[in-house]
């Protein structure tokens, strides 16, 4: 049997995997991308055919190619201060915030669907800026389901051309150039790495009781759901952002059709009243 073949059952059943395991929605024109990105896991596992590959990560000894079937099925594209207005935005709040509170004034954020780091980065940079040198307790908590794309942003280590959008100061203020072996790749400062902390978490589970933010960004991430997960997933963030935090969405998306009880604030920013 040619294992390059994916029929039509085996897209369904892989399909409805996905969506059960992470909130995916993949739908028939993304039968291709599956074929592709999954045909690579089945030559390095010798599985004959899709549904040979299929019957086994629904198995326990699957379970550690069932992530990495989740892995090579999420999209991660991002770029450093992707959608610039947000920062911009997050820039403005906290420095209202040094401006109106005591030095003992914690800021927690959380960056859902992180990727590769750029996005948490992008945080921590702004909130420094916006601190401008004072001493204040913030915590960035960064969270992907792709274990591939956590270590990638664990090292914190990016090429040349991933710095088209970091501006040359900010460049020379918060990364090191490469040497040797690293020449022409960057690294971000400890000062910046030590503000984030990255974990796997799967969006589709109940988040623990301590996850209780000032600032949530999720953004671009929404769009691979249907209506029904995009709702349950913000009442969840309803959940765990304290009075008064913020919910940022990509600039794509939008909140309108769901039920929840989030103030609008602008296009792609929300507010918790109570």
């Amino acid at each position: 049997m040619d294992s390059s073949d994916l029929k039509d059952i085996d897209f369904e059943r892989i399909s409805r995997l996905v969506y059960e395991q992470c909130g995916i929605n993949l739908h028939e024109g993304k039968k291709e991308l599956v074929k592709a990105r999954l045909g690579k896991r089945l030559r390095e596992g010798n599985f004959k055919s899709f549904g040979e590959y299929y019957r086994y990560v629904k198995t326990d000894d699957g379970t550690a190619e069932l992530i990495s079937m989740i892995d090579s099925l999420s999209t991660n594209l991002t770029y450093f201060f992707r959608e610039g207005s947000h920062f911009q935005k997050l820039r403005n709040m906290v420095t209202l915030m040094v401006k109106t509170s005591n030095q003992t004034k914690k800021l927690r954020i959380w960056s859902a669907g992180c990727s590769t780091g750029e996005e948490p980065y992008s945080l921590a940079m702004t909130v420094c800026e916006s601190v401008n040198g004072l001493s204040k307790d913030v915590k960035i908590m960064a969270t992907d389901i792709s274990t591939r794309v956590l270590q990638t942003a664990n090292k914190g280590i990016f090429p040349k051309e991933r710095m088209k959008n970091v501006p040359p100061a900010t460049l020379k203020k918060y990364f090191q150039m490469g040497s040797g072996t690293y020449e022409g790749q960057f690294r971000i400062k400890k000062n910046i790495r030590d503000m984030v902390q990255f974990s796997r978490f799967n969006l589709m589970d109940t988040p623990p009781p301590n996850y209780r933010f000032d600032i949530i960004f999720c953004r671009n991430v929404m769009i691979y759901f249907d209506k029904a997960t995009q709702e349950a997933l913000v009442g969840r963030f309803q959940q765990c952002l304290n009075r008064g935090g913020h919910l940022f969405i990509g600039h794509s998306e939008s909140l309108t059709g769901l039920s929840h009880e989030l103030k609008y604030v602008e296009p792609s920013v929300y507010r918790k009243q109570v």
